[in-house]
């Protein structure tokens, strides 16, 4: 089960997470979960050149160990990456120090400022973990004293939802993205036939009425 559009009450409740960017300018974060993998993000990455658009890759750290060179390429192409824990651990089902210890695994070949805990399910006791680690420079950054930034979306695609087709994803994408929207796609296998369809629609769409698109 989930929800296009990010509900208020989520909003509410984890108020320090980041949800969306300022309204005021014309631009929109593509953001990819749970890569890099062959063949899918090198499309992704393709179609991204095609529209002089950037994002930003919240990779899982076996990924990276399994498919460097790619990682190696996103990073080179000016894109940006975050930490999506090594083997994307589901928060709420995860002990506190079993999670931080796969953030950390994560973090030391991502080394960012930027998270997204899969499937966008994170304890209040584990974001405190994090922060605190990050503030305190246990874990490896890029740039010196940053803050960790934990960020979640406004708009969910469902590309990774196999019941949903490709036209559906794509009109999903278009209905609710607006500006300072943080939009998630999936650089998986699972959500390759959805992506790869909604993907340079979704770009050209808004590329047509005047959007940027940067990394976070």
């Amino acid at each position: 089960m989930y929800l296009v559009k990010s509900p208020f009450l989520l909003k509410w409740y984890y108020p320090s997470l980041t949800w969306n960017k300022t309204r005021k300018e014309k631009v929109i974060y593509l953001t990819f979960d749970d890569g890099p993998i062959p063949d899918v993000t090198p499309f992704v990455l393709k179609t991204l050149k095609d529209f002089n658009a950037k994002a930003t890759f919240f990779c899982i750290g076996d990924n990276i160990r399994k498919h460097p060179d790619i990682f190696k390429q996103l990073k080179e192409e000016g894109h940006q990456v975050g930490n999506h824990t090594f083997n994307h651990l589901k928060g709420w089902k995860t002990e506190d120090k079993t999670y931080l210890e796969n953030f950390k695994m994560c973090q030391e070949l991502t080394q960012t400022n930027l998270f997204r805990p899969p499937y966008g399910r994170i304890k209040k006791s584990q974001i405190k973990l994090i922060q605190l680690a990050i503030s305190n420079c246990q874990f490896p950054v890029q740039t010196a004293n940053a803050k960790l930034q934990i960020v979640m979306w406004d708009v969910i695609t469902g590309d990774f939802d196999l019941n949903l087709s490709p036209e559906e994803c794509y009109r999903n994408a278009i209905k609710h993205t607006t500006s300072g929207s943080i939009v998630v796609f999936h650089d998986s296998l699972k959500a390759f036939d959805r992506l790869e369809y909604a993907l340079p629609r979704f770009l050209q769409y808004f590329t047509d009425k005047g959007f940027s698109f940067l990394t976070l």
